[in-house]
């Protein structure tokens, strides 16, 4: 069996005064406060590059991951 991996997410900007599509991003991804953090697994054990794109491109000044 293969371990489920998990990322780990952190919301460190506000996302007030941001595009709606950024803040739908944000939502999506579960975050929701300041310093929220959200678990993503993956069944597959295989991290998307799809996951780390959106922290990476879509918000990355406001979201880190690890």
């Amino acid at each position: 069996m293969s371990e489920k991996q998990t990322l780990t997410i952190k919301l460190v900007r506000s996302i007030a005064g941001t595009r709606e599509s950024h803040r739908a991003t944000v939502r999506g991804l579960g975050l929701h406060k300041l310093n929220s953090q959200s678990t993503l697994e993956d069944a597959n054990a295989e991290i998307t590059p799809e996951l780390k794109d959106i922290c990476d491109k879509g918000v990355p000044y406001a979201c880190s991951w690890a």
